[in-house]
């Protein structure tokens, strides 16, 4: 068995392999595969000319990044120890694979590790997805040490340690590969969004810990597949979002948590009513009917712990939204 694979999904990224496929290549020492969701545009015959070297995994149709991940990685499961996904508009930093991996080698009670995510555009300030180190209020609603809901901090320097973290952002995170399968892998029906939360929470209950890697960073784009204020993505984070805590917290704490999450959002989507912005009101009010729909066929996720107990949430926040809009903390120093 091979030690890493890196595994980039792509969906019409022609542009975003151009850019930075070159750093990963030239800064990494593991296999780096494709996994191709049934691009229309010209990125596997880039593929083809410039990047024989790279492996390539064709997927008939456009799986999102939950299903896409699961469907192509499956067709590898056994011949790696350890998968790090990478998005395809990463830019990496030398020796970044090989010293995680070594880190996780070392640590075996660890199922994830994040690096530090900074901004590509402006490489001195944190990146939204991930920054440096993710973690989860009371309520479910994710938050980062130097991203604090739409508050970004620079980069100081006071986040190049390790700690451990209640998830890792799927931009770039190192996975134990047969714990990802072990326990299915994304939730498919999120497509996108949350995913990776979501599976921090089940390996965390499962017994494993998640960890955050400041001393190797890398440069994230962001926004390259969906704008982060869309929509659509609101649409599918407070869908998933629900979904994820309905899964993984008891029936009587998600009833409470719901309480406050509905009020809030719907709150939010008045809001938007009187800005005008009714797509983005729509996006709410599909969310929630969407998952009130399936929600008897969501299974409750019920860890083999096997001997491990639950690693319990990092974070300490009560409700992350209160602390930044009302209370004015705007840096995790401050919460």
């Amino acid at each position: 068995m091979k030690t890493c694979a890196i595994v980039i999904l792509n969906y019409n990224g022609e542009e975003m392999l151009k850019t930075f496929l070159p750093s990963v290549c030239m800064h990494s020492i593991y296999d780096v595969w494709v996994i191709d969701n049934a691009s229309t545009d010209d990125s596997i015959d880039f593929l083809d000319v410039n990047f024989p070297q790279i492996k390539q995994i064709k997927l008939e149709e456009n799986f999102g990044y939950a299903g896409g991940y699961n469907a192509g990685l499956a067709t590898i499961r056994g011949q790696y120890e350890y998968y790090i996904l990478l998005n395809s508009d990463v830019e990496v930093s030398p020796d970044w694979d090989y010293t995680m991996v070594t880190w996780m080698k070392a640590h075996q009670d660890y199922a994830a590790l994040q690096p530090k995510i900074l901004s590509w555009k402006e490489r001195g300030v944190f990146d939204y997805a991930g920054a440096g180190g993710g973690f989860l209020d009371r309520y479910g609603y994710p938050y980062c040490r130097g991203r604090i809901w739409e508050t970004i901090e620079k980069d100081s320097g006071k986040y190049d340690d390790i700690i451990d973290v209640d998830w890792a952002s799927g931009a770039c995170m190192v996975v134990n590969a047969s714990l990802f399968h072990d326990l299915s892998g994304f939730d498919s029906d999120f497509f996108a969004h949350m995913e990776e939360i979501d599976l921090c929470w089940r390996m965390r209950r499962s017994g494993w810990k998640i960890g955050y890697y400041g001393p190797v960073a890398v440069y994230h784009l962001g926004g390259a597949t969906l704008d982060r204020a869309s929509p659509k993505k609101l649409y599918l984070n407070i869908r998933n979002s629900l979904s994820m805590i309905y899964k993984n917290e008891s029936s009587s704490r998600f009833l409470k948590i719901f309480m406050v999450k509905s009020l809030l959002e719907h709150l939010a989507a008045i809001s938007y009513m009187s800005q005008g912005r009714k797509e983005f009101a729509k996006a709410v009010l599909n969310a929630y009917k969407h998952f009130g729909d399936k929600k008897k066929a969501i299974n409750k996720f019920h860890p083999t712990m096997e001997g491990r107990k639950e690693i319990p949430r990092r974070g300490k926040v009560g409700l992350i939204f209160w602390n930044w809009k009302v209370l004015g903390k705007k840096t995790f120093d401050q919460l």
